[in-house]
C-alpha cells in the first residue's frame, strides 16, 4: 500500500481508536490473504464534488488503491454530515463486486445501522459482507 493513506482514514473522527484498530485488523488480514485492498475513508464534506461515488472513484485512482496489475481495490467513502456513502471499485474488483452488489450492501446492510446511529457497525458489517461476497 502507498504511504499516502492508511487502511482506515477517519478524517471525520467517527470511530474510536479501538474501532479503528479492529476494522483495520480485519481488512489487513484480508489484504495479506488475497492482495485485495479495502480502504475506509470518513470525511465531513464532499466539496467540490456533488456525487460521492465520483469522489470515491477519483480518490481510489489518486491513492492507487489495489495492485496495479489486478486493479483489485475498493474504497468505502462516508460523509456523515452529508448523509452519503459511496463504494468505488477497481476494474478487477468490479468483475466480482458489481455496482449492484455494492449498492445492495449499502442499502441493506450499512444504511439500516446508520439509521440507528451505529456508524461503526454499519461500516464493519458492510466490510464483512463485501469480503464474504468477494470470493
Amino acid at each position: 500500500m502507498g504511504e499516502a493513506y492508511k487502511i482506515i482514514n477517519d478524517y471525520d473522527s467517527i470511530f474510536s481508536s479501538s474501532q479503528r484498530k479492529e476494522l483495520s485488523d480485519i481488512i489487513y488480514k484480508y489484504n495479506i490473504e488475497t492482495t485485495r485492498q479495502i480502504v475506509v475513508v470518513t470525511i465531513d464534506s464532499i466539496n467540490p464534488y456533488s456525487d460521492i461515488q465520483k469522489m470515491a472513484t477519483d480518490l481510489g485512482k489518486y491513492w492507487g488503491v489495489g495492485t496495479a496489475e489486478k486493479d483489485n481495490g475498493l474504497i468505502i467513502l462516508l460523509c456523515k454530515p452529508c448523509q452519503k456513502i459511496g463504494i468505488a471499485t477497481g476494474f478487477g474488483t468490479e468483475l466480482i463486486l458489481t455496482d449492484q452488489i455494492c449498492k445492495n450492501v449499502i442499502d441493506q446492510t450499512i444504511i439500516p445501522e446508520f439509521k440507528n446511529g451505529k456508524f461503526y457497525d454499519g461500516i464493519k458489517n458492510g466490510v464483512a459482507e463485501l469480503i464474504e461476497k468477494w470470493k
